[in-house]
């Protein structure tokens, strides 16, 4: 089985208690923080130890390209499609994960898979929520 991957859909009291810990520590950095900045550089650092990724990026603004994207529901949609993240991995290239604030796109983490690696849902679910999390990061500072 791939490093961070799990067999089966249930997850572990230990990592419920540390998906729990993940998302307290982010809404403490996102109501703490000085600038939107500090709220995302903490969530992009989450993502990549949550996910167990090679690097990741955030991008302001507009959306170029269509790379696949992490959706809300923990699926992964390249084009049209779903891809079988649990079958399948990771789509070897970047995946987009969108950050909206107060319901306006306020841009994505750009994540890059580690090959072999494949997180399960749970973990991609709280990954959905963290990016969330900086979308309620205060304006200004980027």
């Amino acid at each position: 089985m791939p490093r961070g991957g799990c067999a089966g859909s249930a997850s572990s009291p230990s990592t419920d208690a540390g998906h729990l810990a993940r998302l307290r520590a982010t809404a403490d950095v996102a109501q703490s923080a000085k600038s939107g900045d500090e709220v995302v550089g903490h969530v992009r650092d989450q993502l990549v130890e949550l996910l167990t990724l090679r690097d990741c990026r955030f991008e302001y603004g507009t959306l170029l390209g269509r790379p696949p994207r992490l959706e809300a529901d923990g699926t992964v949609a390249v084009g049209r499609r779903e891809w079988d993240v649990d079958r399948l991995g990771l789509p070897d290239e970047e995946i987009e994960l969108r950050a909206y604030g107060n319901g306006r796109y306020l841009g994505r983490f750009m994540l890059r898979p580690t090959p072999g690696v494949t997180p399960p849902l749970e973990a991609r679910l709280v990954a959905v929520t963290l990016a969330g999390q900086a979308g309620t990061a205060p304006s200004g500072g980027h």
